[in-house]
C-alpha cells in the first residue's frame, strides 16, 4: 500500500508539473497579445466616471443593473466579452462600459439597456474590438 501511494502521489507531482508549465495556462503569454488597459484605467479613476465600485446600491439602481444584466446574459447570440460588459446605474443613469467583437453587439446591448433605463438614460461606452472569427464562439 505504501508504494501504492507513492506512485500515486509521484505521477500527481509530475502532472502538477506539466501543467505549470504549459504556456498555455499562463497569462500573458502570447507576446501578440495587447493586454495593456492603462489608458482606461486611467480615465476610471476619475471620480466623475461610473464605475462599477461606486455604483450606488439603491435598490433600483441595483435591481436595474439586474435586470440589464439578466438580458444580455439570457442572449446566446453574444459573445463571453458582450456578456461582460460592465453595466452600471446611478440615480436611474446607466453606464454601459467594456469591449465587444462587434457593432452588432454593440447595439444588442444597448437596446437591453435603453428597454429597462429609457432612450435618454444610457451613456455608452462600449467600444469594438473588430475581430469577427472570435464573435462566432459562444
Amino acid at each position: 500500500m505504501n508504494l501504492r501511494y507513492l506512485k500515486c502521489a509521484s505521477c500527481s507531482l509530475l502532472f502538477s508539473a506539466a501543467l505549470l508549465a504549459s504556456p498555455y495556462l499562463q497569462t500573458g503569454s502570447n507576446p501578440n497579445s495587447s493586454a495593456d488597459n492603462t489608458k482606461v484605467n486611467k480615465r476610471d479613476k476619475n471620480q466623475s466616471e461610473p464605475t462599477a465600485d461606486n455604483a450606488k446600491n439603491g435598490t433600483s439602481d441595483r435591481e436595474l443593473m439586474q435586470q440589464i444584466r439578466r438580458d444580455v446574459v439570457a442572449d446566446k447570440s453574444l459573445s463571453t466579452y458582450a456578456h461582460n460588459v460592465k453595466i452600471v446605474a446611478q440615480g436611474g443613469k446607466v453606464t454601459l462600459k467594456g469591449v465587444v467583437h462587434t457593432e452588432e453587439e454593440k447595439k444588442t446591448i444597448e437596446e437591453l439597456a435603453r428597454k429597462h433605463a429609457g432612450e435618454s438614460n444610457v451613456t455608452d461606452e462600449i467600444s469594438v474590438k473588430g475581430d469577427k472569427g472570435k464573435a462566432e464562439s459562444k
